[in-house]
Formats: structure tokens, C-alpha cells, sequence
């Protein structure tokens, strides 16, 4: 085949990185640089040649001549495909080689002034030709069977007996730097250039053998299940052969180091140093390896040794309290007493702090501004819907994505043995059948044995003593009787509406300006304007829904002062509705006159107090009792016991003795939606029953609570604080009690106190003196008691007595 003849003449160029284009070979390659695919379209307009030149630095983005090596090829574009992005892909055909003399341009593409370089000519082909391109192919054939790609490839080579075109098509396609690339391009002698190919091919095919046998080595020491790390043990085989370390030994050092600088308990020490050893057998990024790392990072992350330092000011701890909630007097005294012992026993163990109460009182931010008066370090786990023992006490480290319990990644998180750990909402722990959470906190919170608590991630014994536990919860029903036991109880009530107005006052209020980035001068709330809000918008034991209303107030202020409208806002009652919109709750007043049949009670529910009106209608019938308004079963049976003391008492209260053949009762409780239950409606219901029979009204001025038995006895009932503040509330004067809540008064709120007349029973007899305008009233059986306030706290027997 004849070479074609070409003349000094200008290409467009474009320069290749990291390949060699060699005459009579196709290369495809992609081009994305604009000066490139300048020079491409250039080609393409004219008689589709190009020069191509490989560049120096493969790194080199904008190369210039003197980055360009002086040889190249010209080639002839045989395919085009253009890709998204400016971008194209191209096949070309190698004509010749060129010398490049110069460039002419160099934008926006290269235009190159190229000198063909032809092949000299062989004298004759000789013997030791035939040799050499022999060896050459065998060499080839021994490359392609060492990398596993015999094809048509070995064929093309075999098949030629010209020594240039074999260099050339070998080069062309085997796995070598661009720079030797190179070197056979620029060798215009075929049998040199076969030469040099040879050498090439040879070192190449040692180095295959080397890898070879380092692969064979490998392979020996994996099993199945490593294979996955196949080229890092290759790595480690390299590193063995050529007599280097281990770059894990410095890790290894550095966990030693860390292990012997804690100056842990022996059985602490041998147990990591043993995992250490376990770590260093294993490959470095096996899954073993890694679940090894993880575990060692994780003990050496907890803070064996660090205690932070207590504050043992008093007066300090107790300004600290008294500036972040209002009230609170017994957590506040407990704490004093606490840090009290603290200053006389330093070595004392921390305690386990219980708050019940209702949402919204503020449990959970006392007990950070506990911590803060302390100087203790504050975490907090959340434990409502916790049902897998494990979140507790944490996983096995063999498991996959293992990890330490709630308590050892909170003790980590605050980074102190003595910090103060918040248990929120441990009343709603769950159980299933991964295990009980409720039974795996007794190790931990009991001050005996929580010296050594073991997390199953761990394994290692952590002392808990030095923490102080306080938890919450909403009711004491659900907490178990051993984790109950475990805690100091400290009650909550709902606040009073004086309370609630100094908390608003001193805290609420404040805050939302700041976050609203308003001023007192620029909005300003009355006290009347508050006890509205808290009245007539809000019915909640705590202050959250206050809160809310409080920052819609402050969100229309700044939109009002925002728009220019006005520079402050002062909001009075009569305006508080254009704010907040109409009144959420009715406010319960007293009715204008005595009425008959009709009973006021009163009933605790989570929100706070309530008054639970009763009212009976006596028909002629065959003497049925009916029931309504949704009442449970304690409260039916309170009805039925009522109705055995009336008729008991029937010619002392003037009614026919046949009236229960003769008459139908009707009991019914308004809000029929909301369920009511408990035993302490009982003297209400026999007040209302009594009132219809005999037609005498009941005082309109007059509440009740109060269980009551067969014989007309009226027995102790629970959460007399917010009842006590419902009767006020309602504008009720007079309170009826049971005797044995007679102590309970020193728990009322002062307020409430002395607002209200109480009159302290222990019979039947009494209350229908009271509270009946009968003709001829009985012997009256009580008399006035003043108390005064503090948290009710349980509600004893009354455990579900109205709305949920």
C-alpha cells in the first residue's frame, strides 16, 4: 500500500492529554474544551483533517506550544456524535506522522504549520527482523494472556510483517505512560521502533507477573467472606514485600496511649487492651475491624474520670431558682436541701428526683434551671413511646450498627460523671415483647447498685452514682411500683390564676417580647387584660396555651407597629378580643336564684378544676333510675348509693316512702360528650335527688365534693386544690368538704383561702343542712374552716373522676 504524499501545511490542532493517536489506528476520544471543539468544527468545514498532538501535563487545561511535544499525527475524522453540554465524541483514522514547526494561532483554536514524517526506509528484511518482530508478537501474546484480553487484538499483530505498523498497533493498545507512548511515535525506523517496542513489553510483562504473584498470595490468606477487600489486601501484601509498617500501627499506639492515660480499674484496662489486640489481627477495613474501632472510640469518648465542679452557694443556687420560675416551693426546698447535705457531705451519692404533674407546669424547665444552680451539666432523654429494652440499656456490640443505651450516650453527650440527666415522660415508657424499659432504668436509678451499671454495648461497669436523676411524668398510674419506689415523688398541682398571672408577669410575657423583638413601651398588657386572657382564653393546668396567646398578641403588635400604624399598643380588656378573637370559655357564673333539682359538684380533671353541675327530674312512673351523660361505672354506683341513703332517710326528709315504685328518676350530668367518672360526685348527686323529691331548692352559692356510703357517710376524696380554685372561679362562696380532707387545707392557695367558706363534714345529715332550704332542717352537723395553700398533689381515691 502506497503512503500518501503531503506537503508543509496548516491543520487545526487539538491537543490530547494522557493519549497518543498513531497512523493507520482508530482512536475515539472525547473532546469538551471550547478551544478544542473549535478546532474540531473547523475540521469539519474544511476536508475533515486535524492535527493531534499530545500535550505535556495531562493537568493542564489551556496548554500552550511550548506544553506540546513536536510530534503528533495528522488524522482524518471518520465520526461525529455530538453530546449534551457543548460536548462531542469522536472517531478519527491516523494518516501520517507530522512534525509540528509551529502554531499560526492559537485562538480561539490552535492552527498548526505541519511537516509529514515518513517511515525510513528498511534496507532489506532481514533474519534478525523476523526475529525480532517474533519476540515481540510472542511477548505481546504473553501481555494479553497475563491481563486476560485475548481477542482480535492478538490476531491484527499477528497477522503483519511490517515491524513499524506492529510497534505502532502495540502501542496503540496496551496499558502504558503516555511518555512511551510517545517515545514509539517519534521513532521513525521501524526496526528501532520494534526494538524499543520489545523492551517496553518486556518490563511490562515482569511487572504483570510480579502482580500475578502478589494476587495469588492474597488470595491464599482470604476466605469467602473477605473478598470484598480484595485490593487493600493486595496493598498490605505490597507493603509486606517491600519490608514496610503498618500505617494502622500509629492508630493502635494511639489507642493504647489513651487507655493507659485513664488510669482505669485493671478490669477496665485489660478489657480495652484485649480489644486493641483483637484490632490489630484484623484487616483494616473489615467489618470486624470497624465494629472493633467503633466500640474503642465510644469507651474512650465517656467521661471516666471528669467531674464538673458543684456550685455549694446556697444563696447563689437559690437566686438562681427564684429568678427562673415563680412558685415551686417544694422542688425549690428540695434542691436547697440537697445541695445543703452536699456542703456538709461532699462524698454524698446523687439522688432520683420524681415531678408529677400536669402538662404545661413547667417540669421540665425547672429541671435546667436546677442544673444551672448546681453548676452541673445538663442532658435530657426523652422516654415517651420507648418499648425495646435495648434503647435502655443499649446492643450487643456484635450486632451490626450497635450502639450504647440512651443513659451512656447522654452521660457522653453532657461529657461529665456527674451531670444531671432528665428522664422526661417516664410515665409512658411502653413494653413489648423486645422487653420491658420500665425494668431496665431499677439498675440505674436505684442509688444502691447504680455504682456498676453495665450497658450491653459496654460491657464495662460505669459508676452513675454521682449523677443526679430527676424524671417526670403526668401521672403516677403507669410508673411500676419497683421504679416508683426507686424515686423521690414530688407533686406539681395545676397553677391558680394568681400564679398563672405573676408567671405571665414576670416570665411569658417577657420572653415573647424579646422574641418578637418588641419593647414594654411598645406593647403594654394590664394585670386585668392577663386575668382575662387566662380566664375567658386559656383552660389548662399549665401555661402553654397562655404562652400561645401571648405570642399571637405579640405577632399582631409588631405587624401593627411594622406597618407604621402606631409606634406602641396598649391592649385593654374591651380591645383584647380584636387580638385573640372571641372568648374560647365562657367564664361560670351563678345562677340568679335558687333552683330545685339542681346540684354544683366539684371535679378534678388533667386541666385543672371544674364545677360539674347535676340535675335530676322526678316523673311519675315505676320507679326507674336513669342515668345519662356518659358516666362510668364508679359514678353509677355512687348514684345507686344516694338513692339507698334517701330512702333510709325518707321520713326525716318528708318523702314518701313508696317513692321508688312510684317514681322515675332521671340523673343526668350536662357535656354528655365528655366522660366522667369517680366516686366524689356522690354527695352532689344525693343533694340533687333529695332537692327534686322534696322540692326544696339547693343554694345557689353552694359546691360539693365528697364520696359518700350507704350509711351517709362522707369520705375523703383527692385533688382539692383545683377543685378549690374552680368553685372560685365560679364566683361560689361555699365550699362542702370531707373531714378527713380537713388537713388538706393548709395546701390551699391563700387566694383561694380566703375567698372561700369551708364547711367540713363527715355525714350526710350535714351537707343536706347546708346546702337544702328544707321547712324543717335538721340538726346542722358542720362548721367554717380556714387553711392554708400549698400543691394538693395525689388525688388519692379520686382516680378518674371527670372530663379526660
Amino acid at each position: 500500500m502506497n503512503q500518501p504524499v503531503f506537503e508543509g501545511i496548516a491543520l487545526p490542532m487539538v491537543a490530547l492529554r494522557g493519549m497518543t493517536a498513531f497512523p493507520k489506528m482508530l482512536l475515539h476520544f472525547d473532546v469538551e474544551r471550547s478551544m478544542s471543539v473549535a478546532a474540531i468544527n473547523a475540521a469539519l468545514n474544511g476536508d475533515q483533517k486535524i492535527f493531534l498532538l499530545t500535550q505535556r501535563d495531562i493537568f493542564d487545561e489551556a496548554p500552550t506550544e511550548e506544553g506540546l511535544y513536536t510530534v503528533g499525527t495528522i488524522c482524518i475524522i471518520r465520526q461525529i456524535l455530538r453530546v449534551p453540554g457543548n460536548g462531542m465524541r469522536i472517531m478519527v483514522e491516523g494518516l501520517t506522522r507530522a512534525t509540528l514547526s509551529g502554531t499560526i494561532s492559537q485562538s480561539p483554536y490552535f492552527i498548526a504549520q505541519v511537516h509529514p514524517a515518513m517511515d525510513a526506509p528498511m534496507a532489506r528484511y532481514t533474519s534478525r527482523t523476523e526475529a525480532l518482530l517474533r519476540q515481540c508478537q510472542e511477548l505481546f501474546d504473553f501481555y494479553t494472556a497475563l491481563i486476560g484480553n485475548q481477542s482480535e487484538t492478538m490476531l491484527t499483530a499477528m497477522a503483519s510483517d511490517d515491524p513499524g505498523y506492529v510497534a505502532d498497533y502495540i502501542a496503540q493498545n496496551i496499558f502504558i505512560r503516555h511518555e512511551e507512548k510517545q517515545e514509539i511515535l517519534e521513532e521513525i525506523r521501524p526496526v528501532a521502533r520494534l526494538k524499543r517496542m520489545v523492551g517496553i513489553l518486556s518490563r511490562e510483562v515482569e511487572i504483570l507477573e510480579i502482580k500475578n504473584d502478589l494476587q495469588e498470595k492474597t488470595s491464599q490468606r482470604m476466605n469467602q467472606s473477605q473478598r470484598d477487600y480484595y485490593l487493600r489486601e493486595q496493598a498490605k501484601v505490597i507493603r509486606a514485600e517491600l519490608g514496610e509498617g503498618d500505617e494502622s500501627d500509629d492508630e493502635l499506639d494511639d489507642y493504647r496511649t489513651r487507655v493507659l492515660l485513664l488510669d482505669l480499674p485493671e478490669e477496665h484496662e485489660e478489657k480495652l487492651l484485649k480489644e486493641i489486640n483483637r484490632l490489630a489481627k484484623q484487616p483494616y477495613s473489615s467489618s470486624e475491624a470497624s465494629v472493633i474501632r467503633n466500640y474503642l472510640d465510644t469507651v474512650l469518648d465517656l467521661p471516666w474520670n471528669t467531674l464538673t465542679k458543684e456550685r455549694v452557694d446556697i444563696d447563689a443556687a437559690r437566686r438562681v431558682l427564684e429568678a427562673d420560675h415563680y412558685g415551686m416551693d417544694k422542688i425549690k426546698a428540695r434542691i436547697i436541701e440537697f445541695l445543703a447535705v452536699r456542703k456538709l457531705a461532699p462524698e454524698v451519692k446523687g439522688g432520683i428526683l420524681c415531678f408529677v404533674g400536669p402538662p404545661g407546669v413547667g417540669k421540665t424547665s425547672v429541671a435546667e434551671s436546677i442544673a444551672r444552680a448546681l453548676g452541673r451539666r445538663f442532658a435530657r432523654l426523652s422516654l415517651g413511646g420507648v418499648h425495646d429494652e435495648a434503647e435502655i440499656r443499649g446492643h450487643r456490640k456484635t450486632y451490626v450498627g450497635s450502639m450504647p443505651g440512651r443513659i451512656m450516650a447522654a452521660v457522653q453527650k453532657a461529657g461529665s460523671r456527674n451531670p444531671l440527666l432528665l428522664l422526661d415522660e417516664i410515665d409512658k415508657l411502653g413494653r413489648d415483647h423486645r422487653g420491658d424499659p420500665a425494668a431496665a432504668l431499677l439498675e440505674a436509678l436505684d442509688s444502691e447498685q447504680n455504682n456498676t451499671f453495665r450497658d450491653h454495648y459496654l460491657e464495662l461497669p460505669f459508676d452513675l452514682s454521682q449523677v443526679l436523676f430527676v424524671t417526670t411524668a403526668n401521672t403516677r398510674d403507669t410508673i411500676p411500683r419497683p421504679l416508683l419506689d426507686r424515686m423521690e415523688i414530688i407533686d406539681l398541682g395545676s397553677y391558680t390564676d394568681e400564679e398563672k398571672l405573676q408567671i405571665a408577669k414576670r416570665h411569658l410575657l417577657p420572653k415573647q417580647r424579646k422574641r418578637h423583638g418588641l419593647t414594654a413601651r411598645q406593647l403594654r398588657l394590664l394585670d386585668d387584660v392577663l386575668r382575662d386572657m387566662i380566664a375567658g382564653y386559656t383552660r389548662e393546668s399549665g401555661v402553654r396555651q397562655l404562652e400561645r396567646e401571648l405570642a399571637t398578641i405579640c405577632r399582631k403588635a409588631a405587624t401593627f407597629i411594622a406597618d407604621g400604624k402606631g409606634k406602641r399598643v396598649s391592649i385593654t380588656a374591651e380591645s383584647l378580643h380584636e387580638f385573640l378573637g372571641v372568648r374560647k370559655y365562657k367564664i361560670e357564673a351563678v345562677s340568679p336564684v335558687d333552683e330545685v333539682g339542681l346540684a354544683k359538684g366539684l371535679a378534678w380533671t388533667r386541666v385543672g378544676g371544674e364545677i360539674l353541675e347535676v340535675e335530676v327530674s322526678v316523673l311519675d312512673g315505676t320507679g326507674k333510675l336513669e342515668l345519662t351523660g356518659n358516666l362510668g361505672d364508679v359514678m353509677k354506683e355512687s348514684a345507686k348509693a344516694a338513692l339507698s341513703y334517701i330512702r333510709s332517710r325518707t321520713g326525716k326528709l318528708g318523702i314518701d316512702k313508696e317513692f321508688y315504685k312510684t317514681k322515675d328518676i332521671h340523673l343526668h350530668f350536662p357535656e354528655g360528650a365528655i366522660p366522667k367518672d369517680g366516686p366524689s360526685a356522690g354527695i352532689t348527686i344525693a343533694i340533687a335527688m333529695i332537692s327534686a323529691l322534696t322540692g326544696a331548692p339547693v343554694r345557689r352559692d353552694i359546691a360539693m365534693t365528697g364520696e359518700i356510703t350507704l350509711r351517709g357517710r362522707v369520705l375523703e376524696i383527692g385533688g382539692l386544690k383545683e377543685k378549690t380554685m374552680a368553685a372560685l372561679r365560679g364566683d361560689i362562696r361555699t365550699v362542702v368538704i370531707p373531714r378527713e380532707n380537713e388537713r388538706d387545707l393548709e395546701e390551699i392557695d391563700p387566694t383561694v383561702r380566703a375567698a372561700l367558706q369551708f364547711l367540713v363534714v363527715d355525714h350526710m345529715d350535714s351537707v343536706v343542712d347546708a346546702a337544702l332550704c328544707l321547712p324543717n332542717p335538721g340538726e346542722a352537723g358542720s362548721y367554717t374552716v380556714s387553711g392554708n395553700v400549698q400543691d394538693m398533689g395525689e388525688r388519692r381515691k379520686d382516680k378518674n373522676i371527670v372530663p379526660q
